[in-house]
């Protein structure tokens, strides 16, 4: 390690820098999340020899080589596996799972629902540019309906997967969606996720530049980002709008969005989010929309959207083990191997 590690010397944002330098393309949001993870990573006090990248194959997936720590640059959508079994080996290891919307939700998209529902100790970072973008320009699970590409010149048919859906329905502990382009949020959002106890799955939009640029510019430009982006805080009302004069409330089971403006309801009337609540998250999640064409669709939310708290499983397992050994002793390999029914030959 090129890096000092030392107690009392706080890191910044170059000690996991490595001198590797970066190959995305000019203007790509990649850049930006990887400045927050490492001004994130010496902000909450974490040392390079205890912190491990692991991903699989895609543009978002050279991220390791960038980083002056642990690193594996995978197999194509067995980076979540690879994590797993590092998890269970090494628990004194803090362990990032880099990965991207073709990497994790089409050839990965099993080892995810497995890893979220396991609950290992670790971080998901999937970089969703509604693209493929290392193989040049092709449709992937999360491109919207009729997305022209080079595998589909007449327009995609297939219905996109909504990652947060998902993860929501893979019983994840904790879910949330950030984007490149706000960077206090960004670094917010890594810390809330380093910071839970379980498998922490953060949906980052992220812009190609290249091959679908302004795919979430509606979310993240100055001038639309106050109409069509509702910003998550935990026990606030969902309130949104250019001048916050717009809310949601919830009518039974049907959220509704209502004009602060008019006199009929108030911020006391509106929707207060609750991180805990489970049935609340899987509606926000379904604020999937695309509000700038759709007058009546809602806001997409960012933020936390879900958390809980539940056993790890690396955890159970070492207990089991533990368990075990106390009440049959040490095991013996060749034993096992023999297993109960042997023969000698003569």
């Amino acid at each position: 390690m090129s890096v000092e590690i030392t107690n009392h010397i706080p890191l910044k944002a170059k000690d996991f820098a490595s001198d590797q330098d970066v190959r995305w393309c000019p203007g790509c949001g990649d850049y930006s999340i990887l400045k927050q993870v490492q001004t994130v990573l010496g902000k909450l006090g974490k040392k390079p020899h205890e912190t491990v990248f692991i991903s699989g194959i895609g543009c978002s997936s050279r991220f390791p080589y960038y980083m002056e720590t642990y690193g594996m640059h995978s197999i194509h959508g067995r980076a979540t596996a690879i994590a797993s079994g590092l998890r269970m080996a090494n628990p004194n290891l803090g362990v990032w799972v880099i990965t991207g919307d073709g990497d994790g939700l089409s050839i990965g998209g099993n080892h995810l629902i497995h890893l979220l529902r396991r609950n290992f100790d670790l971080n998901v970072l999937l970089f969703n540019n509604q693209i493929y973008g290392l193989t040049k320009g092709q449709y992937s699970p999360t491109s919207e309906e009729n997305k022209r590409t080079a595998s589909t010149p007449l327009g995609s048919l297939d219905h996109p997967l909504n990652p947060v859906a998902l993860a929501l329905g893979s019983d994840a502990t904790f879910v949330a969606r950030t984007m490149d382009r706000d960077t206090k949020h960004l670094r917010e959002m890594l810390m809330r996720s380093d910071a839970h106890r379980g498998t922490s799955f953060l949906e980052i939009y992220q812009n190609c530049n290249i091959f679908n640029d302004g795919a979430f510019f509606t979310f993240t430009e100055k001038q639309s980002k106050p109409d069509t982006a509702l910003f998550l805080e935990n026990g606030q009302p969902l309130v949104f709008g250019t001048e916050r004069n717009k809310g949601i409330r919830l009518d039974g089971c049907s959220p509704k969005i209502v004009d602060l403006n008019d006199g009929d309801f108030t911020e006391s009337d509106l929707w207060v989010h609750d991180e805990n609540d489970l049935y609340k998250a899987q509606i926000l999640s379904r604020f999937f929309d695309d509000p700038s064409e759709n007058k009546h669709a809602f806001p997409r939310p960012f933020g936390v959207i879900y958390q809980k708290n539940r056993p790890c499983y690396e955890d159970m397992l070492l207990a089991q083990l533990e368990s075990a050994t106390e009440q049959q002793g040490e095991g013996d390999l060749d034993v096992l191997i023999a297993g109960r029914n042997s023969w000698e030959i003569k």
